[in-house]
C-alpha cells in the first residue's frame, strides 16, 4: 500500500507553516524519548503508517515498534518507543496519532461485528462510505479487524442500485443491458427493497441479491425464494445492537457502512518520558 502521498498531505496540513511553539522552545540538539500508549483495549491498526510519519519528519529518529497491525492490545500497552530530536517527535506526534486512532477505531469496531456474525457463518463487509482520500486505509483497517472489503471503487464490480433502476426503467432492463456488455467473469449484484424486486432480480438471473433495509422477517422470506440461486447480501441500518437478529437469518454477507462512516477513534497518546 502506498500511503506516502496521504502522509505528505497530512503533514502539510499540520506542519506546513512550522510549529511556533516547539520551534521556539527546542534547538536541534535537544533529544527526548517518547512512548505511545494504548489507553483502552483495542485492535491496533495504522502502525506502519504512524512509523512512516515519524520517519518522514526525521529519518534519524529511532523507533521501536512493539506490536503490529491486527494485534489486540489491552489498556496500558506500549505500542511504540521513539527516540531522537524533541522537535521531530513533537512535529510528528498529532499526525501519527490521528492515523493510529482512526484506523484502530475502525479495526476495533469491525472485530466486534465479526465476533457476533461469525457464530452464524456470516461475513462482515464494509461499503464505499469511507473518508474521502482515505478509502484504502479505511478498508485496510476493516481487514485488520477480520472483516472483508466490498467494492474498493466503482470499477471493481457491478452493483445496480435504486437510482440505476429508476433511471433505467426496471431491474430487468438494467440487468439484461449489463449482461450483454460486461465481461462474462463479472458478477452482477442488484439492490432490492421488496420481495417483488427480489423476484424480478431472480427472473433475470442476478448473481448477487442485496436485501436493503429489510426486516429479519422479510429477509427470511426473501431467502426462501432465492434458495441457492444467488448470493444473499443484507444491508441497511445494521448496528452492533441489532446485528445478531440479522445474522441469525444467515445471509452470505452483511455489509455495514457504519464501520467506516461512523468511526469512534481509539484512545492512544504519546508521552515524553
Amino acid at each position: 500500500m502506498n500511503f506516502n502521498e496521504i502522509i505528505k498531505k497530512a503533514l502539510e496540513e499540520d506542519l506546513g507553516l512550522g510549529d511556533v511553539t516547539t520551534d521556539n522552545l527546542f534547538d536541534e540538539k535537544h533529544k527526548s524519548t517518547a512512548k505511545i500508549i494504548a489507553k483502552q483495549n483495542m485492535v491496533l491498526c495504522g502502525c506502519d503508517v504512524a512509523k512512516e510519519v515519524f520517519l518522514t519528519v526525521d529519518k534519524t529518529l529511532k523507533i521501536k515498534q512493539l506490536h503490529k497491525d491486527g494485534d489486540f492490545v489491552v489498556s496500558g500497552t506500549m505500542v511504540f518507543q521513539i527516540s531522537g530530536k524533541t522537535k521531530s517527535i513533537l512535529h510528528a506526534e498529532r499526525t501519527a496519532l490521528n492515523f493510529l486512532q482512526r484506523l484502530s477505531g475502525i479495526a476495533t469496531k469491525t472485530r466486534k461485528f465479526v465476533k457476533v456474525a461469525k457464530k452464524y457463518g456470516v461475513k462482515i463487509c464494509d461499503t464505499r462510505k469511507s473518508m474521502p482520500g482515505f478509502r484504502y486505509l479505511d478498508k485496510y483497517a476493516v481487514r485488520c479487524g477480520g472483516g472483508f472489503n466490498h467494492r474498493m471503487n466503482l470499477a471493481d464490480s457491478v452493483l445496480i442500485k435504486d437510482n440505476h433502476i429508476k433511471a433505467c426503467g426496471s431491474i430487468s432492463k438494467a440487468v439484461k443491458t449489463l449482461q450483454a456488455k460486461v465481461p462474462h467473469t463479472a458478477k452482477i449484484e442488484v439492490e432490492t427493497k421488496t420481495i417483488t424486486e427480489v423476484k424480478q432480480a431472480l427472473g433475470v438471473k442476478a448473481d448477487i441479491i442485496m436485501l436493503d433495509n429489510m426486516t429479519p422477517k422479510q429477509i427470511l422470506r426473501a431467502k426462501k425464494i432465492i434458495g441457492k440461486k444467488a448470493i444473499v447480501e443484507v444491508s441497511g441500518g445494521i448496528t452492533l445492537e441489532n446485528l445478531e437478529q440479522f445474522a441469525k437469518t444467515k445471509p452470505n454477507v452483511i455489509s455495514v457502512g457504519a464501520l467506516t462512516h461512523s468511526v469512534t477513534s481509539s484512545d492512544l497518546n504519546l508521552n515524553i518520558v
